[in-house]
């Protein structure tokens, strides 16, 4: 969807970063030297306390390579590599593929550096702390070629980096393994099993930041696709669900306090909300923190939740209802309560719901997403 590329980044807010060398909190330090004894044990804890804050003041996440023209505003063709024949806005986020009837659920980053065969030599960078979770060293079974996902906590959070198209994943980047914000876990390059090959003018990493649906998965794959393969196991596509990285990216150097990511979650749009007859599945232990409190489900017991979703199917707001709260009248595991039907027309591509003879109604891919949800 063209708009995505160009709507504003949501006013989420960061705190300014300490200066290097430089504690800024003159009321801690006041607080510090009534407290402690001689000079030196206060000089200890005022630099700790520095250290503190310079990492509470530390962005979310960073750039997974070193093109940070996203910050140029209009000249938005120096950061994202569009499709065949198409506008940078094909390489965002959101409805942008196939006259928007199709998701793309990451960034495609241009690249910077060319070896002397012309092919990209960037280096792709770990977007934040965290730790590798799953290495694809196997192209031809993807059309992410070779990538790389990587787990992190932030802001009491779940989320997902992923890494695709590279050309070689770093020497000792596996899972388990622990790395660093800006810690080189690849080179940028051109992988995929898709017929279309990537050229080498389009050569650039394809970036995304997801949540995880279901650690279930393959359980749930085999039972729904039994005549399908799944080479990924629960790192499939299919069972992490995307955020748009550039919203992260512009909220974060936008903000004037420090940028929070279960903000920026719970400020999604609604597409639709819907009402699941099940009390208990991953999401709501997973994403606890997206779990809005209700007083009589607390009270009486939970008999199911009602459940907002964005477009792009993440359950951003989940609210547990007791059985004297479900409308009798509704049956079956699933209910769809709403629409927002300005939402639905300007991101159509994941056709979760579907109007039919004048009235909205899940469709088959919306029932396929809360099926893997509540799984």
């Amino acid at each position: 969807m063209v708009g995505v590329a160009s709507q504003a980044a949501p006013a989420f807010r960061r705190t300014d970063a300490v200066r290097p060398g430089f504690c800024s909190s003159t009321k801690h330090r006041s607080r510090l030297s009534s407290s402690v004894g001689s000079p030196a044990t206060a000089l200890l804890a005022a630099l700790f306390l520095c250290a503190v804050e310079r990492v509470e003041a530390q962005e979310p996440f960073r750039f997974p390579t070193a093109n940070h023209a996203l910050f140029e505003r209009g000249h938005e063709e120096k950061f994202f590599v569009g499709t065949t024949g198409k506008s940078w806005e094909s390489g965002c986020f959101g409805c942008v593929r196939s006259e928007g009837s199709q998701m793309h659920e990451g960034l495609d980053i241009r690249c910077l550096e060319r070896d002397r065969h012309g092919e990209p030599s960037d280096a792709v960078l770990a977007a934040a702390d965290g730790t590798v979770v799953y290495c694809n060293l196997r192209p031809s079974r993807s059309n992410y070629g070779n990538y790389v996902v990587i787990r992190h906590r932030v802001d009491g959070l779940e989320i997902y980096s992923l890494y695709a198209h590279l050309s070689k994943i770093a020497d000792g980047i596996a899972p388990g393994r622990a790395v660093e914000a800006g810690e080189n876990i690849g080179v940028m390059g051109r992988t995929s099993n898709t017929r279309e090959t990537i050229s080498k003018d389009r050569a650039h990493v394809h970036f995304e930041l997801n949540l995880f649906v279901n650690d279930r998965f393959p359980a749930w794959f085999k039972q729904t696709s039994p005549n399908e393969r799944d080479d990924h196991g629960e790192w499939n596509g299919q069972n992490l669900l995307g955020v748009d990285p550039r919203l992260v990216l512009l909220g974060e150097h936008d903000a004037h306090d420090r940028f929070n990511m279960l903000d920026f979650l719970r400020s999604q749009t609604e597409l639709c909300r819907v009402l699941v007859r099940k009390a208990n599945f991953p999401w709501v232990k997973r994403y606890a923190a997206l779990v809005r409190p209700n007083p009589v489900a607390a009270r009486d017991g939970i008999a199911g939740y009602e459940i907002a979703l964005n477009f792009n199917g993440v359950a951003f707001e989940l609210i547990p209802r007791a059985a004297s709260e479900l409308d009798p009248g509704r049956k079956g595991r699933y209910s769809l309560l709403s629409v927002n039907e300005s939402e639905y027309q300007s991101h159509p591509c994941r056709r979760l719901v579907e109007r039919t003879g004048g009235r909205w109604q899940l469709a088959p891919a919306g029932i396929s997403l809360l099926d893997l949800l509540t799984f």
